[in-house]
């Protein structure tokens, strides 16, 4: 895993541009979330701290929590708080899928295109639960495969055959395309009322063109992909590519549909103990 290392560091730089490319999903996103203003809530994989501080305008008196395993993207989630002074938001560099959070100790999990990243599922999920309260809601997008008809795939058709490996943080990135999977993690780390659904939004890839082939030839995957590859064979491939975004590019930019998952959840209430009704206390 890179994201505390040059990948992070390549994110934290082109923030403003890997959040055009996701932010399409948040309207889906805090609509399921629902936070209130009393709120806490935890933002996995919060990178550059987008999603969080959205979540810390909806929680006006509550509090939001941003984790993170890159120092560089919470470098700039810090300083983008301290910027519009959002004193209801804290930054923490951690592993969500071992970090112990406090037991029960918030009423809603968000997280956009992270999850699926986790080494381990289960043990990230039971983690997950474990820090939220009973009935508290977990809500989060990933992406839903391969699609060799998306925009971006007929867009990039030319780089396929140079993509073969992923770069080391992209490890895990297809792990929740199975809708029976996500079900099944989810029920045994003890969530009920599982629903993954398909949600489409535009992503925004550049400015025209030529930006957008800039922007994606400095990807960690594209990077790592053609480390090596001669230049003679680059500058040609960057002009199909760059042929490709040119079908796509309109007044706000290249703009191409996507289809993510979104999944919800929440915390199943704990098993009663054998002979005792509900609410009673033992000692």
């Amino acid at each position: 895993m890179t994201w505390n290392g040059w990948e992070g560091e390549i994110w934290a730089e082109y923030a403003d541009r890997y959040n055009a490319m996701a932010e399409g999903f948040n309207q889906a996103l805090f609509a399921a979330a629902s936070i209130g203003a009393r709120d806490r809530v935890l933002d996995i994989g919060c990178g550059t701290g987008q999603t969080t501080l959205l979540a810390a305008g909806q929680a006006v008196s509550g509090q939001v929590v941003g984790v993170d395993l890159s120092d560089s993207m919470l470098a700039k989630a810090r300083a983008d708080a301290a910027e519009r002074g959002q004193a209801n938001v804290e930054f923490i560099q951690a592993d969500a899928q071992v970090h112990p959070f406090p037991e029960d100790g918030f009423d809603v999990v968000i997280s956009r295109s992270a999850l699926m990243l986790f080494e381990d599922l289960a043990g990230g999920f039971g983690n997950i639960a474990r820090s939220l309260r009973t009935g508290g809601r977990l809500v989060f997008t990933c992406p839903q495969g391969p699609d060799p008809d998306s925009d971006y795939s007929r867009a990039t058709a030319p780089l396929r055959p140079f993509l073969r490996q992923l770069s080391p943080a992209q490890h895990g990135v297809g792990s929740l395309n199975d809708v029976t999977r996500i079900h099944t993690l989810l029920d045994e780390a003890g969530f009920t009322e599982v629903s993954a659904v398909s949600v489409e939004a535009h992503i925004v890839l550049g400015r025209d063109a030529a930006d957008a082939t800039d922007f994606l030839f400095a990807t960690g995957p594209v990077r790592h992909n053609l480390d090596g590859v001669k230049q003679h064979v680059i500058g040609p491939l960057r002009s199909e590519v760059q042929a490709g975004f040119r079908r796509f590019e309109s007044a706000d930019g290249v703009r191409l549909r996507r289809t993510d998952r979104l999944v919800t959840a929440s915390k199943r209430s704990r098993p009663q103990a054998p002979g005792f009704p509900e609410g009673l206390e033992t000692s």
